[in-house]
């Protein structure tokens, strides 16, 4: 009787030099998992367009806009943004999220609803304030829909609790009604 093909039942599950892993090969992926992450936080912000149809030219352009946020000299990052005609003037707004570039930690951020320019060659001009940097949140999940801005507010329940680590969170939305836009918080999961 000959032996089967393949291998035999005593080196079937041994382990392969290359298949152990050692701190040196989780120290490699996490360096290129980060390698990865900062290349595409230099890619720009997302955007997260909501009226595809809006010819880009009359889009108000973030990076243009004069924001009223105090960054000591340094530059303003454009975390996130979106588009759309929220006002019903036939024209796109610009809602935004901004943070002073602070080249670590986690500043906070700034919900800055734009208008296009009054004229060619001026930038955007801030239509609307939605959330102040001064209340010290961090907003997630920016979207724009219709009328709506919506996202996700996150604070902090104390001055103790590290700014890494937000330990509230609040859905909100902003609509445009009586031209200016109102504040509706959404139910707190698990409150109903």
């Amino acid at each position: 009787m000959q032996p089967p093909a393949g291998p035999t039942p005593s080196t079937a599950f041994e382990p392969l030099p290359h298949r152990r892993s050692r701190p040196a090969h989780w120290m490699i992926t996490a360096a290129a998992l980060a390698a990865v992450v900062a290349c595409a936080s230099l890619v720009g912000p997302r955007d997260e367009t909501a009226a595809a149809s809006v010819p880009r030219t009359t889009v108000p352009d973030a990076r243009a806009a004069h924001f009223p946020l105090d960054c000591g000299g340094r530059p303003v990052d454009i975390v996130r943004q979106a588009t759309a005609d929220l006002d019903h003037d036939g024209r796109p707004e610009t809602a935004v999220v901004v943070r002073c570039d602070s080249g670590g930690g986690t500043p906070p951020n700034g919900v800055y609803v734009l208008a296009p320019p009054p004229a060619e060659g001026r930038p955007p001009r801030v239509l609307a304030t939605l959330v102040d940097p001064a209340e010290k949140m961090s907003v997630a999940g920016l979207r724009v829909t219709g009328e709506t801005v919506s996202a996700t507010l996150l604070g902090y329940s104390t001055a103790r609790v590290p700014r890494c680590c937000p330990d509230l969170s609040r859905n909100v939305e902003w609509r445009w009604r009586d031209g200016k836009f109102a504040l509706t918080a959404l139910p707190v999961a698990g409150s109903v």
